[in-house]
């Protein structure tokens, strides 16, 4: 039988100890915060603004709904939920302190301290009670968990009877012509922005490795539905480099 401390999982291409990765993944980010909005804009030319947009579409955001978003790092999904909402309440649940302490600066800046509650946590042992969430969501943070499919189901478990999953994430370009060309420049472009704007190549390296890790859309989809959401189903954004995965706790 093989020990739970035994269990192996990726990090990026190396393979390491299933208990050590969450450190890793909370080295990388800690590293990397106080750039990560702006290598966000770099990297994707501003693309993942449109991806989160199209997140807020399908979502509808309504008046009174309470999100949690998960791997929420510096808030960027919660401030968009709760402009389009209105009057809601999000909490912002992140691994790595450093991440949330951006976000605080930029919710004072923008004046929604008040809507937003800042939760140090793993997204594999969720700190909150079964039912109390009307959304969950997680964006670009799923591939960095250790077991997404707990993940899955600790959502499942905290949002209420009729909440909604959403998951945005870098995904499988189907084309193999792009494919070969978004690999080119992930690996050879991103890692060196890394260095030169976050002084940091081995994060971004890294970062670059995880998403060819992550599952493709429909093995991605099944996950969902293993974990007991209903109506699960997927989009692809600009070819499938992203995707938004949709359920809900039916």
């Amino acid at each position: 039988m093989t020990n739970q401390s035994d269990r192996t999982t990726h990090f990026g291409n190396e393979t390491v100890p299933e208990d050590e990765k969450a450190d890793r993944v909370r080295g990388v980010f800690s590293s990397v915060a106080n750039r990560y909005d702006v290598m966000n804009d770099l990297m994707s030319g501003g693309v993942h603004r449109i991806w989160k947009e199209a997140m807020m579409d399908w979502l509808a955001p309504r008046r009174g709904q309470r999100l949690l978003d998960v791997a929420g790092g510096t808030g960027d999904i919660s401030f968009r939920f709760l402009r389009r909402a209105g009057t809601a309440q999000a909490t912002v649940l992140d691994l790595t302190e450093a991440m949330l302490v951006e976000g605080r600066k930029r919710a004072e800046a923008e004046r929604l301290a008040d809507s937003l509650d800042w939760v140090v946590g793993d997204a594999m042992a969720l700190p909150f009670e079964a039912n109390t969430f009307d959304v969950y969501t997680i964006s670009f943070g799923i591939r960095n968990v250790t077991r997404p499919e707990v993940a899955l189901a600790e959502a499942f478990r905290v949002l209420k009877p009729g909440g909604r999953l959403m998951v945005l994430e870098f995904s499988r370009v189907p084309n193999p012509a792009l494919r070969k060309a978004y690999d080119l420049y992930s690996f050879n472009v991103i890692p060196r922005i890394g260095q030169v704007v976050a002084n940091d190549r081995d994060s971004y390296q890294y970062l670059v490795e995880s998403i060819r890790k992550f599952p493709d859309q429909e093995t991605f989809l099944s996950m969902i539905r293993d974990a007991g959401f209903g109506n699960a189903s997927y989009r692809n954004l600009t070819m499938g480099i992203a995707c938004l995965h949709s359920g809900w706790k039916l």
